[in-house]
């Protein structure tokens, strides 16, 4: 186990140097100047040479990286060019809302998914299966922005069950916290419901046409229990591999999510870095998703050797 947890980190580190480069080359190289943004309509060429001076953007972009990289190995992300402030303090600051709503949504999304898909594959055919791959379409479809403008309607407008926009910080309580995810969460585990449910009808599916689903039902085990116990479990695998790349995409996913619904996450971050073109937050922020993604693949992989124990041999 340590061997192999040994080696899934190491493998980890080129994939972050590549991530570093590509973020830092893609961010330099897009149209934009930091400097002409900071100096405003009003600046001339002097003043946004001097402003570019500041920032150290008047360097060699290899002598940036070299600058950057080093900072990054000693936990240093630099300092964002407008709020003139440390990234990791920022990122600690947008990191609760995010992980809340990532966090939420998928144990939405597993404690929907799973058993809609097990009872879809258990009813193949019949008008529950149809009625969940139906769902599943639609759910792939139907943009998050869209489903978030629907449940704000409905819910907050209409029926006023839950506040339009905004959040409230867990130290607040736990209603409040609770009352201003619930749409976000709820919008946001739509899709990936859909994905989950598919994959799980799919793999249970398959697991119910094997042996010892027949050597089970044979020795009269209760159909609940060979669903659960049996298929389920069996079908483990390809679902946990979903349900990780699933937990990745939300990182992602939410930075529409936190646009709708105004969520001072660290995705509303992101945004906000872009049209600032403030590179050290938005080079801090991408690879802090990409070490965060890569975490994630490698507690899949450390899951499959509990799941199945044919892998540990």
């Amino acid at each position: 186990m340590l061997t192999f947890l040994g080696k899934r980190l190491l493998a980890t580190l080129p994939v972050l140097l590549v991530v570093a480069i590509a973020v830092f080359m893609i961010v330099r190289l897009t149209p934009g100047d930091p400097a002409a943004v900071i100096g405003g309509n009003g600046a001339t060429s002097e003043d946004i040479a001097r402003i570019r001076e500041q920032l150290g953007l008047a360097k060699p972009l290899w002598t940036q990286f070299v600058i950057w990289s080093e900072g990054v190995l000693r936990g240093d992300l630099g300092y964002s060019f407008f709020l003139n402030k440390p990234v990791l303090e920022l990122i600690a600051q947008r990191m609760e809302p995010t992980l809340s709503l990532a966090g939420g949504t998928l144990l939405l999304a597993i404690a929907i998914a799973l058993p809609l898909g097990t009872l879809a594959a258990w009813r193949m055919g019949g008008w529950l299966d149809r009625a969940v791959m139906a769902f599943c379409v639609a759910g792939f479809s139907v943009p998050v922005f869209v489903i978030g403008y629907v449940l704000i309607y409905v819910f907050a407008l209409q029926l006023k069950w839950f506040p339009v926009q905004g959040y409230q910080r867990l130290a607040a309580g736990l209603g409040p916290w609770f009352m201003q995810l619930a749409l976000p969460c709820l919008t946001l585990a739509v899709t990936y419901v859909a994905l989950l449910a598919r994959v799980t009808r799919a793999s249970v599916s398959e697991a119910l046409t094997e042996d010892y689903i027949r050597t089970a039902r044979a020795k009269g085990i209760k159909e609940r229990a060979v669903l659960t116990h049996h298929a389920l479990r069996n079908a483990a695998v390809p679902v946990m591999t979903v349900i990780g790349v699933s937990a990745a995409l939300l990182l992602s996913g939410v930075v529409v999510t936190e646009t709708v619904f105004a969520i001072p996450g660290l995705g509303q971050l992101t945004v906000d870095a872009v049209l600032n073109r403030d590179f050290p937050v938005l080079q801090g922020v991408v690879l802090f998703f990409a070490l965060t993604y890569v975490l994630i693949n490698l507690l899949v992989d450390v899951s499959y050797l509990f799941l199945d124990p044919r892998i540990r041999y």
